[in-house]
């Protein structure tokens, strides 16, 4: 898996937050139809008439094809691929003309094929019940990612136990991304919302890769791993860990753990868990690079003095007595205590997240935050 965690531009509520944002206003829509026999959905946002966006997929492939282009007297002329990785090879191109409720044209090849394309405003199928409520609030955020995930189905890969919890993981066949859900050891009512956001988790991981496929175009790279870190009648704990290229001036890669509280299905904030501050206080946020980081590292060299000794300032060596390094923690729950992860400039990623870097509970459980949890000895 990869190493490092993910910068807080992008560590948000969800992994690759700028890779999902939404899109602004209600100027998007949805169509359905066929690009010659191939049954298609596209998205198509017109809010500027001069720099219309889009993407299609054909059903069959589930894949993103980005549009670009104009508006003109009701004529949509958009060019299909990333022009930024095509700006010497001639593109193929859709000319639409509105029909009705929905678009009617031609998509044309370099080469002069020609297709007819018919297009209907989309009537999305309401999702089935006990849908996810992940994928059930999609149809009114995302209608076009909704009826994507409609055609998508999970593979079960493999059974594992894990600290005496049965796992069961589940893959997406064209995306591979993996994760697990918890099959024994919790009533059904904690084991329905765990799994509810788990694999929420892992069907919006595959939204993400699809954005990432299309902005990324031919060179895009998106990779994801994960493990279970810690299970307990408390608390539900793993890390997620990606590594992507999609179309920024560098690779990437990044952590994104998952700390859900057992009792009610919620992701835990580190506050809930660990607090440093006056008890009364806890109703407040604070600052962790201010307060949360000259502890840590107070903390840490104590505990891993070697690990924390301060490196000459010519060797190019991982400063963990950086405080600045500890000021954006992703951190989730291990048998002997809550792993703290470190990150650093780029040159410096070697850096990041170091394995020793865990707090033992003797040391939590001396600052409790708001969140009563019954946590190991450690």
């Amino acid at each position: 898996m990869f190493k490092g965690l993910l910068r807080p531009a992008l560590a948000a509520a969800a992994l690759f937050a700028l890779m999902t944002a939404a899109h602004a206003g209600d100027t998007r829509q949805v169509f359905t139809g066929t690009l010659g026999k191939m049954p298609i959905v596209l998205e198509v946002n017109t809010a500027d008439a001069e720099q219309v966006s889009g993407r299609y997929f054909y059903e069959k492939y589930h894949r993103d094809l980005e549009l670009g282009g104009t508006l003109q007297d009701d004529v949509l002329t958009l060019n299909e691929g990333n022009s930024r990785y095509s700006a010497d090879k001639p593109l193929p191109t859709l000319t639409l003309t509105r029909a009705g409720n929905g678009w009617q044209g031609e998509w044309q090849s370099p080469q002069g094929k020609r297709l007819p394309v018919q297009l209907t405003k989309a009537a999305l199928p309401a999702p089935a019940p006990g849908a996810l409520p992940y994928v059930a609030a999609l149809p009114d955020s995302d209608p076009y990612e909704y009826l994507r995930l409609h055609g998508l189905k999970l593979k079960p890969v493999k059974k594992e136990t894990f600290m005496g919890y049965d796992l069961q993981w589940w893959a997406e066949p064209e995306s591979k991304i993996s994760l697990f859900t918890v099959e024994s050891g919790y009533a059904k009512e904690e084991r329905q919302r765990i799994n509810e956001h788990l694999l929420g988790r892992l069907w919006s991981e595959v939204s993400d890769y699809h954005r990432c496929m299309m902005d990324g175009g031919e060179y895009a790279e998106f990779d994801q791993g994960a493990a279970p870190t810690f299970l307990s009648p408390e608390v539900v704990s793993l890390e997620i860990s990606t590594g992507y290229d999609c179309g920024g001036a560098h690779p990437d890669f990044g952590s994104s753990p998952i700390n859900l509280d057992v009792h009610t299905g919620e992701l835990l904030k580190l506050k809930d868990v660990l607090w440093i501050g006056e008890p009364d206080s806890q109703a407040t946020e604070y600052d962790q690079g201010k307060v949360m980081a000259p502890w840590l590292v107070k903390q840490f060299a104590t505990l891993y003095p070697e690990e924390m000794k301060k490196p000459a300032e010519d060797d190019g060596e991982c400063d963990y007595t950086d405080e600045g390094v500890w000021g954006y923690s992703n951190w989730h729950f291990t048998a002997k205590g809550i792993y703290m992860g470190a990150y650093f400039a780029r040159i410096q990623r070697n850096c990041d997240n170091p394995e020793w870097s865990v707090l033992p509970y003797s040391v939590v459980k001396q600052h409790p935050g708001a969140v009563k949890l019954q946590l190991p000895q450690g």
